[in-house]
């Protein structure tokens, strides 16, 4: 009798336990986190696009308005540096993912990084990605192995890559060598292995980013009724280039295919705004909608041109202001009051401000770059925990951005010496003795170079960067990935 009332206290306590968790794990908030992809800080109608530039973008300010706007959001100049950043919280370079995915070469997620889903993970989440991944094809670095439970619409290259089949069938290329390097699109398996569903066309292009928004819509409505906290995490693919869009979509905007892509971008943004409410849940949602870098409105196809990166200088793949300020926003009603702030946020800060808010632990055996913001965003203290970020061009500190001070240890070189190309067409000068010192507050498109009368700015400047270098001493980068420095790490 004695051992059968042990065993039913035993038993009682574990179904206590168990309760204890799933009632936990119903309180913490489902995050849905939404990545455009090239869209620019004046594309958005909240930041001064949209329809000032005949391109409308109600959803996306309604969502705005209803939360934190960040007018000072920073990001890193490139899709895979920037999507490295958001998954780990660590600079891109210590990630050796400083560049573009390039196939063959060793910058692709590694195994051994902690990622935004696995941390959610440890804290009971369903995880799911629907969309552009862009952080390597080996099976490693595939979302379903580095913490997410579904893949779907897998988008896990680059939109560019739809435009491959036609340039190499015009170059004579064999159909054999063809169909090895042509985009695929995937879907996760229950095993977690992906499987290649359909090749990636310009064709298809014209409906994928319905199929994701689908597809996230999908996984909402299936997790709201099994009453699992989840993270949803929605890689979109407007604006990149080609900027094609479904026919309801053609000829929408006024300045042609760009302004398209974004009106569809905008509606499908609404659409899974719309799933969250009607499930019941978006009181108890984290929405964050952000953009993985600048416009390119001046390099690209000139068909696909149009993308605005308001006052800024600079656009995707260069270390100016303009390439890495970007449109962001969270909102979390009840928690995060409604407002605009002008406080410094990274993308790396949603790594650790995430994991504080859901309870998760941050690794400790390795550099995190991203700070605690969690007070910030939900008002319990007025001003941003970021003071300072580095940008790296590959794997050198190109720009260093001190409160509202820009400085750059080389000169940033337009095209040509046309100061109209920076982005993709420019590139730095080795040929100088001091940095460049902007105030990015009164001089956005840094023109006005200080550095006769702000000298001061060096002692902050070199103490960002000696203490990022002193962190390099127990934590050396990895090998990095360059198309200009072969041979050189």
């Amino acid at each position: 009798m004695k051992m059968k009332s042990l065993t039913i206290l035993a038993l009682v306590g574990l179904v206590t336990a168990l309760t204890a968790t799933t009632a936990a794990a119903q309180d913490k908030p489902n995050v849905v986190l939404m990545l455009a992809d090239n869209v620019g800080w004046g594309d958005i109608g909240a930041f001064g696009g949209g329809e000032m530039r005949g391109m409308p973008t109600p959803n996306i300010d309604r969502l705005a308005s209803e939360g934190l706007q960040f007018t000072q959001f920073l990001v890193e100049p490139g899709c895979t540096p920037s999507r490295a950043a958001l998954m780990t919280g660590r600079y891109s370079t210590r990630v050796g993912l400083n560049t573009v995915i390039i196939g063959g070469t060793p910058n692709t997620l590694q195994a051994s990084e902690v990622t935004l889903a696995e941390l959610f993970k440890s804290q009971g989440y369903a995880a799911a990605h629907a969309g552009k991944w862009h952080l390597g094809l080996e099976e490693q670095s595939w979302p379903t192995r580095q913490g997410f439970d579904e893949y779907h619409v897998g988008v896990i290259e680059t939109s560019d890559g739809t435009l491959y089949r036609e340039s190499m069938e015009r170059s004579g290329m064999p159909e054999s060598f063809i169909e090895k390097v042509v985009p695929r699109i995937y879907e996760s398996e229950a095993d977690g292995n992906l499987k290649a569903v359909r090749e990636y066309t310009v064709e298809y292009r014209h409906q994928v980013e319905g199929d994701i928004a689908k597809a996230s819509v999908e996984f909402i409505q299936r997790q709201a009724k099994a009453k699992t906290p989840f993270f949803m995490f929605i890689g979109w693919t407007h604006s990149h280039y080609p900027s094609v869009v479904p026919p309801e979509f053609e000829g929408r905007s006024s300045i042609g295919p760009y302004g398209d892509a974004i009106m569809e971008l905008d509606h499908r943004t609404g659409q899974v705004l719309d799933a969250i409410a009607a499930a019941g849940i978006e009181d108890n949602t984290i929405v964050i909608w952000i953009s993985d870098n600048a416009a390119t409105p001046i390099s690209g196809p000139p068909a696909f041109r149009g993308g605005n990166n308001g006052p800024f200088r600079g656009e995707l793949g260069d270390a100016l202001e303009g390439s890495i300020r970007v449109p962001g926003m969270i909102k979390w009603p009840g928690h995060i009051p409604a407002r605009e702030s002008t406080g410094m946020v990274s993308i790396h800060d949603f790594f650790p401000t995430l994991a504080s808010i859901i309870g998760a632990k941050v690794p400790t055996d390795r550099p995190i770059d991203g700070v605690d913001q969690s007070d910030f965003f939900l008002g319990k203290q007025k001003n941003s925990n970021r003071e300072h970020l580095i940008t790296f061009i590959e794997n050198e500190i190109a720009a260093v951005r001190w409160r509202e001070w820009r400085i750059y240890p080389k000169a940033f070189v337009p095209s040509g010496g046309n100061p109209a190309r920076p982005g993709l067409g420019g590139h730095r000068s080795e040929l100088t003795s001091m940095p460049e010192i902007y105030n990015i507050a009164y001089d956005p498109r840094e023109e006005d170079n200080l550095i006769a009368s702000k000298a001061w700015v060096f002692r902050p400047y070199m103490k960002v960067i000696g203490e990022y270098l002193k962190s390099l001493e127990k934590y050396p980068n990895p090998p990095g990935a360059s198309l200009t420095k072969f041979g050189r790490q």
